[in-house]
């Protein structure tokens, strides 16, 4: 028997309390950009928006995610990884209840929200990687994004009309599960304390090869493409659909449909990434999915959409899950996730934002959806073959021996 002051004891319940605050913490990254886009009509109708504003308002958490990048990893030399997530939750339910109260903090609201996000979802698989999670925990913080996805974009339209129709209740009401994940972290950050950790992490070298380099490049292409896509469609299928006739409702479930229908392909991805000879085969196979996802949404007929945009998220949540897992896995120790992953996932939003916002306008410029889809469709096919040759690359050692041999099982 133990006593729950022994320190192992309180350890184990450190490390429980903080893969918890990661589930958290994912749930969180995704609502803030779903509930928009489902609710985007309604909005510009409200706020007198433009087309370029409404446009700007879409791309803009995407566009944040890339200009602030840097500032996670840049956080965590000076403080611990579970304070910097811990000030990111509460600077996004910061945001989410700012961007609402005056027109004019909208888009700053919106800018800060998206920096929040992406401070946490940079800092993620860094933090899952000093929890030592297994591949089954990663996968089941990934589905939290997919799950968080959902829920804004299904509960919005509800919470929208409950609320008399105010877009500032629905858009707001998104500040409180950040501020659930802002305690759990808080919770976690004093349990560490009083179990012997949480006094910040080894500020360890950092050192860069070519070989490094050229993994790290191939990573954030496999991140950045899906990433692209990922935002692409969850800002413009609603559009679309809405162009086929549809309500805002009725677009508002098929989003969160889009979600839903990742979570099980979100779970299973990290682990199935893990065996190599299915890995070599299942990798390049999604962006060949995606890209017959994005083609059968487009040309899908009535009663085919259901099926095209369950089919797309299922494919495109994969592999979101997949270029978590290749960074987490791919790299050695957490000081090495952290870097990775700030260039990942900083230079891949950066791409995500610049085409996804190139896709609305394309859609602007032609007056049709088909050149948009037409290329994402190709997309799909290069997400393929730059997966296709990172999962053939060793790891990377930022600290260590800059070239080592992936784990995979």
């Amino acid at each position: 028997m133990f006593s729950p002051a022994d320190p192992s004891h309180q350890k184990r319940t450190a490390r429980l309390l903080g893969l918890v605050s990661a589930l958290l913490i994912g749930l969180n990254l995704r609502p803030a950009v779903t509930s928009v886009a489902a609710t985007l009509i309604e909005a510009q109708r409200m706020l007198d928006l433009s087309g370029v504003e409404m446009t700007v308002l879409a791309t803009l958490p995407v566009i944040a995610f890339g200009l602030t990048a840097p500032l996670g990893p840049w956080l965590t030399r000076r403080f611990s990884v579970s304070r910097v997530l811990l000030w990111s939750m509460c600077a996004l339910a910061a945001a989410l209840v700012i961007r609402v109260l005056w027109l004019p903090l909208l888009l700053p609201g919106t800018f800060l929200a998206g920096a929040a996000i992406m401070a946490a979802g940079t800092l993620l698989p860094q933090y899952l990687k000093s929890l030592n999670a297994s591949g089954l925990w990663v996968g089941l913080c990934s589905m939290t994004f997919g799950l968080g996805a959902a829920l804004g974009a299904a509960f919005v339209s509800p919470i929208y009309a409950a609320s008399g129709y105010r877009i500032d209740v629905a858009w707001g009401v998104w500040a409180l599960p950040a501020a659930v994940a802002a305690a759990s972290l808080l919770l976690g950050v004093l349990r560490a304390r009083t179990a012997g950790g949480g006094r910040g992490e080894s500020r360890a070298k950092i050192v860069f090869t070519s070989n490094s380099v050229g993994t790290i490049a191939l990573l954030t292409l496999v991140f950045g493409v899906q990433a692209l896509l990922y935002f692409a469609v969850t800002a413009w299928m609603p559009l679309l659909l809405t162009d086929r006739g549809l309500d805002t409702a009725q677009t508002g479930w098929l989003l969160a449909w889009f979600s839903i229908a990742g979570f099980i392909p979100t779970l299973l991805t990290p682990v199935i990434a893990r065996q190599r000879s299915i890995l070599l085969w299942f990798g390049p196979g999604l962006g060949v999915a995606i890209a017959a996802g994005m083609l059968w949404l487009l040309l899908a007929p009535a009663d085919q959409v259901v099926w095209a945009v369950g089919g797309l998220g299922a494919v495109q949540s994969a592999a979101f899950g997949l270029s978590i897992s290749l960074i987490v896995t791919m790299s050695s120790n957490p000081s090495t996730v952290g870097v990775v992953s700030a260039f990942g996932q900083g230079a891949g939003y950066a791409l995500a934002g610049a085409g996804s916002l190139g896709i609305g306008l394309l859609h602007t410029l032609t007056g049709s959806w088909v050149p948009s889809f037409l290329v994402m469709a190709a997309l799909g096919l290069v997400l393929s073959l730059v997966t296709a040759v990172a999962i053939r690359r060793h790891g990377v050692d930022l600290v260590g021996n800059p070239a080592v041999a992936v784990t995979t099982r």
